[in-house]
C-alpha cells in the first residue's frame, strides 16, 4: 500500500471557503443541464463517444491540457497552478449500465441503458470542479489532474488510464497553461466521489478498507447426459451443482471469520433446454467479495477444493473459474482523516460523518488507490421526498439521484484540491 509519508494540514481554514460554495451554486444550473443530457444519452463500456465529446464541449475555454485516450474514450484534463508543487488526481466515471430505466422523468433514458449508479452525477460534478479550480489557479501550489474514466461497471476503465500514464500527467510537455517558473512532480493523493441513496449532501467515509474486491466465480459440472426418466443410466450433473451451492454458503461460514466477511452470491444458474432430459454439464456464476487479501487467497481455494470433492462424490467432474477483478479499494488513513476535516471546516461537523464498515460493494477507483493515498467518499443524494431507507438503491432501473446535490459535489471535489494544494 501506498505511505503518505508528506501530508501537510494549512493552518485554518482556506480563506475563500464562502466564496468556493457560493460559486459552486451559481454554476448550478449549467451542471444540472450537462447532467440531464447525459442521463438521456447514457452510454456503456469503454467506449462512450457521446459522453466524451460532450465533457469535451464542457472543458472548452477552461486552462487546461487535455488529452484523450487511446484505447478508451478516456478524457484527461490538467490544470497547472500558478506555483510548484505535486499534482492530485480528482476522478469520475462516465459510464452507464444496460439496464432499461423505469422512472418517469422528462429526461428518462431511452436507449436501453441507464446511468443507474450516478455516473452522470460524478462527471458533472467533475466538470464543475474544473471551472471552479480554473478560477482558482493562482492558489495551486502544483497540478490537479481531472480523471474522466470510462469502463468502471466491471470493465477495469482506470488500468487503462493508469497504462497510459495517468499518474505522469503533470509531467508532460510545456503548454501555453503552463505558468512561467512552475515545476511539477509527482502525484501525491487521489480522491474521487459516489452518490447513494442518503440524506442529499451528506458526505460518509471510512478509513482503511473502503469497500470490498469484486471477483467472479463460475463452476460448471461435467456429468453424462441422458434421459430425464432414466437418472441412473446417466450421471447427473444437476444436483451435483446444486450441492456444490449450499456447500459455498456453509464453507464461508466454518472457514472464514466474521470479522473479516466473505460474501459469496450466486447469481447465475444454466443447465438444460430441454425439461425430460439430463444435461451433459451445469454452471454457476456467483459475485465474491472480501475485504482482505487473505479471505480472498481463502475463499478461491475453498472454491475449488469443494467442487472438486463434490464432483467427485456424484462421479462427475468440475472446472473452476476463479476471476479476480477488482482488489480492495483502501483509504489512506492519514489522507482521509485530514479531507474529512477540512470538508468539515467547509460543510459543517454534522455534514460529514465516519461509516463504521467497508462497503462490500466494488470500485476500480482501487486501481488508483494502490498507487497512490486514495480518498474515497460517499455523497448522499436521494430528492426531499424518498425516504433513504426504502429507495431504490445503485443498480436498480428505479433508483434516483437529485442533481439538486451537484454544487455540493462540485464544491468538495475542489475544496480538496485546493487544501492539498495549498503550499
Amino acid at each position: 500500500m501506498p505511505r503518505t509519508d508528506d501530508l501537510q494540514d494549512p493552518a485554518g481554514p482556506a480563506p475563500d471557503d464562502e466564496r468556493l460554495t457560493a460559486d459552486a451554486e451559481a454554476i448550478a444550473e449549467d451542471l444540472v443541464t450537462l447532467r440531464r443530457e447525459l442521463h438521456q444519452l447514457p452510454e456503456v463500456g469503454l467506449h462512450l463517444p457521446e459522453t466524451q465529446a460532450r465533457v469535451l464541449a464542457a472543458l472548452e475555454g477552461l486552462p487546461l491540457e487535455v488529452t484523450t485516450g487511446n484505447t478508451t474514450t478516456s478524457v484527461v484534463a490538467v490544470l497547472r497552478g500558478e506555483h510548484p508543487g505535486p499534482a492530485v488526481i480528482l476522478r469520475a466515471d462516465m459510464d452507464a449500465l444496460p439496464l432499461t430505466e423505469q422512472n418517469d422523468l422528462p429526461y428518462r433514458s431511452s436507449n436501453g441503458a441507464m446511468h443507474a449508479c450516478g455516473h452522470d452525477l460524478h462527471t458533472a460534478a467533475l466538470v464543475g470542479a474544473a471551472r471552479l479550480l480554473s478560477e482558482r489557479q493562482e492558489q495551486l501550489h502544483g497540478s490537479v489532474i481531472l480523471m474522466f474514466q470510462p469502463g468502471e461497471e466491471s470493465l477495469g476503465g482506470a488500468t487503462y488510464m493508469l497504462e497510459e500514464g495517468l499518474l505522469d500527467a503533470a509531467r508532460t510537455g510545456e503548454t501555453a497553461t503552463r505558468p512561467a517558473g512552475a515545476t511539477h512532480d509527482q502525484v501525491v493523493a487521489a480522491y474521487a466521489l459516489h452518490v447513494f441513496p442518503g440524506e442529499r449532501g451528506r458526505i460518509e467515509y471510512a478509513v482503511g478498507p473502503a469497500m470490498a474486491s469484486s471477483n467472479r466465480l463460475y463452476v460448471t459440472m461435467h456429468g453424462a447426459g441422458g434421459h430425464g426418466s432414466q437418472p441412473h443410466l446417466a450421471t447427473d450433473p444437476v444436483p451435483a451443482l446444486f450441492e456444490f451451492g449450499t456447500a459455498l454458503q456453509a464453507r464461508i461460514t466454518r472457514a472464514f471469520s466474521v470479522f473479516d466477511p466473505v460474501v459469496a452470491t450466486v447469481t447465475q444458474l444454466s443447465a438444460g433446454d430441454a425439461v425430460n432430459v439430463i444435461p451433459p454439464s451445469a454452471r454457476l456464476g456467483a459475485t465474491v467479495r472480501t475485504i482482505s487479501d487473505e479471505a480472498l487467497d481463502g475463499i478461491e481455494a475453498e472454491a475449488h477444493r469443494a467442487a472438486e470433492n463434490i464432483a467427485r462424490a456424484h462421479g462427475c467432474t468440475a472446472e473452476v473459474d476463479f476471476v479476480r477483478q477488482y482488489p480492495v479499494t483502501h483509504n489512506d488513513p492519514d489522507a482521509t482523516e485530514q479531507a474529512a476535516g477540512w470538508l468539515r471546516e467547509l460543510f459543517g461537523d454534522e455534514a460529514v460523518t465516519r461509516h463504521p464498515t467497508p462497503r462490500m460493494t466494488g470500485e476500480d477507483f482501487s486501481f488508483v488507490a494502490n498507487e497512490v493515498p486514495g480518498v474515497f467518499l460517499y455523497v448522499g443524494a436521494s430528492p426531499d421526498d424518498v425516504d433513504p431507507a426504502t429507495a431504490a438503491f445503485n443498480h436498480s432501473p428505479l433508483v434516483l439521484f437529485d442533481d439538486a446535490v451537484l454544487p455540493t459535489m462540485a464544491a468538495t471535489l475542489s475544496h480538496l484540491a485546493l487544501r492539498r494544494l495549498a503550499g
